[in-house]
């Protein structure tokens, strides 16, 4: 048992209350709010680099330069590859993390959503996806600002530093956000990008202004509590 005074386990114990437990929730389980492990049967799409462990018989294939057609190959030159999957096909237990970030699983059933391309952990194959970039920012943002729109039924793993917060969009209730902290928004929900030079948060440093996303219509938007200044940190 531990010992109260030094937090040591014994090696039994330490096995018994860190190992893996099977949480039944079906293909994508949160094995920790940190570690995502996929009951794999077939094929999977999974950010490069984050695969930490694996059981069975799994192999790894980084997606081909045309496998998906050349309109999304043309955007992928644009974005700087921002968005890099690779294939796990196979069969056994598959365990994926990004730099510690928390995993969150999310079911589509019939919907859409956009996802932050930096924030896409993994998705089911039974999930269609496209690269869209917002051009607006392109010249404030190094490589401008990329995410994928992913939709169908299906599961998918979003990740976010801390706790993400959702916030509720209406035609009452824009939602503006800083788009380094802005995670995924809902599929019907097309934002705007607006430029503001009173404010003192500059997202690009150098370019002496402010770029927020402003969501209007209906739908919601999930953020982080904490600033993904990547973009700049590519060039």
């Amino acid at each position: 048992m531990e010992n109260e005074t030094t937090g040591r386990y014994s090696i039994e114990d330490f096995i018994k209350n860190t190992g893996e437990k099977d949480l039944g929730q079906g293909g994508f389980e949160l094995e920790r709010d940190r570690l995502l492990e996929v009951n794999l049967n077939g094929m999977v799409w999974t950010k490069r680099g984050s695969m930490v462990a694996y059981t069975g018989d799994i192999k790894f294939i980084r997606e081909g330069i045309l496998e998906h057609g050349l309109g999304k190959l043309v955007k992928k030159s644009l974005t700087g590859e921002g968005v890099i999957l690779t294939k796990a096909e196979g069969q056994g237990k598959l365990y994926l993390a990004d730099e510690g970030k928390k995993v969150s699983v999310l079911k589509l059933e019939n919907e859409s959503i956009f996802v932050n391309g930096n924030d896409l952990l993994a998705f089911e194959d039974s999930i269609s996806w496209d690269i869209r970039m917002m051009k607006k920012v392109a010249g404030m943002m190094a490589g401008g600002l990329f995410n994928v729109k992913l939709e169908g039924t299906g599961m998918i793993a979003i990740t976010t530093h801390y706790d993400p917060l959702t916030l509720r969009v209406t035609a009452e209730h824009p939602v503006f956000t800083d788009p380094n902290a802005t995670v995924a928004w809902s599929g019907d929900l097309e934002p705007e990008i607006k430029t503001d030079v009173s404010l003192k948060t500059f997202v690009g440093r150098s370019s002496g202004e402010s770029v927020q996303m402003a969501f209007k219509g209906k739908g919601f938007v999930v953020i982080q509590p904490y600033e993904e200044v990547y973009f700049q940190a590519q060039t």
